[in-house]
């Protein structure tokens, strides 16, 4: 069986949490260049690795996760993505930093803040993302456009 006809026989949870781990892999991996090669903060340095992760994850999900319900407006459904993902992404964001704050070898490895946060945030945005953003119906626009 080629990988492709195997993730789409599972179930969308798995096939979103598989995305998850991609989405985990470019948070972490821009991280670590966020604050090892451009110098900045652990704290401004997610907001960048986090927004390059989600974009990354919205577009994964749009082709393996969700799509049988994926709409004709792409800026629209991503824009939905990215701002109720928010939700799970302030949560995400909330653990990575109590991690980064209360732990003294967090320095040493910020990914496992990055993971914890990942893995409460992911599915509070499972459930937006099935209900709100990938509804394959034109008609839901959060965006207010």
């Amino acid at each position: 069986m080629h990988w492709r006809e195997a993730v789409d026989r599972s179930p969308k949870f798995i096939r979103f949490g598989l995305v998850g781990c991609a989405g985990f892999c470019v948070d972490a991996g821009v991280l670590y260049l966020a604050i090892y090669g451009l110098q900045l903060n652990y704290y401004s340095g997610r907001v960048i690795s986090y927004g390059l992760a989600a974009t990354s994850t919205w577009y994964l999900n749009r082709r393996f996760t969700f799509g049988d319900s994926r709409n004709d407006n792409r800026f629209r459904e991503w824009a939905r993505f990215v701002m109720l993902n928010l939700v799970g992404g302030g949560l995400n964001y909330a653990i990575y930093a109590v991690y980064v704050r209360t732990h003294a070898g967090a320095a040493a490895a910020p990914a496992i803040g990055v993971a914890l946060g990942s893995i409460a945030g992911m599915c509070v945005n499972f459930s937006l993302s099935k209900w709100l953003v990938f509804t394959g119906r034109p008609d839901v626009d959060l965006t207010g456009s």
